[in-house]
């Protein structure tokens, strides 16, 4: 009897060790789960954070976007304002006054309130009619302006002292077709201003 008390005793203490292997193998297990579920969690969280960065990016590249639009838009006005001004000088230079003509060589007459061409010179200024020089070039180009003809296919014909910082000259076309007697006066440091243009049949001073 007690060898059978015994033996009973010792299957259940063998039991008991089972269970509480089997307990803590369990228990471990679930502590590596969980600590897995933790570490593989925080990975995740970080991750979803990530989309969020990106739409702050994206936001702030639509506000460069719109900082572009802004620029356009003031780029715009500007080219406005700058076409404006064109138009008002070319309404400058259509409002002719005719003046009167005993020249049988003159088609029309007319003057203008042209504005100085402007110059590269300053200081007191002697006029240099010599071909080539500042005054011959800006006579030309202030001349070519009054009359409307490409100053790349202009002719001086002449050139000539009309009194005290005053001159004549006389331009026209590469065919003749158009040809032109201008009078210009000089502004201090401002240029040659045209005075007259009159529209000639031919070249003449």
């Amino acid at each position: 009897m007690d060898s059978k008390s015994r033996l009973d005793k010792f299957e259940k203490r063998r039991k008991n060790k089972k269970r509480i292997s089997l307990l803590l193998l369990i228990a471990g297990v679930l502590v590596v789960v969980l600590a897995g579920i933790w570490l593989f969690g925080n990975g995740s969280n970080e991750a979803s954070n990530q989309p969020a960065e990106n739409e702050n990016i994206k936001i702030t590249e639509d506000d460069g976007d719109n900082g572009h639009e802004t620029n356009d838009t003031e780029q715009a006005d500007k080219d406005d304002s700058e076409k404006d001004k064109e138009d008002s000088t070319d309404d400058k230079e259509i409002n002719k006054k005719k003046v009167e003509t005993d020249d049988s060589n003159v088609v029309e007459a007319y003057t203008a309130d042209w504005d100085p061409a402007g110059t590269d010179q300053s200081g007191p200024h002697t006029t240099n009619y010599d071909d080539g020089s500042e005054d011959r070039k800006e006579i030309a180009h202030a001349a070519a302006d009054a009359t409307g003809l490409d100053e790349n296919d202009l002719t001086t014909y002449w050139v000539g002292n009309a009194g005290d910082q005053n001159v004549t000259t006389t331009i026209y076309n590469s065919d003749q077709s158009e040809i032109y007697r201008v009078a210009l006066s000089w502004v201090e440091n401002k240029g040659w201003q045209v005075t007259k243009v009159e529209k000639l049949k031919e070249p003449a001073h």
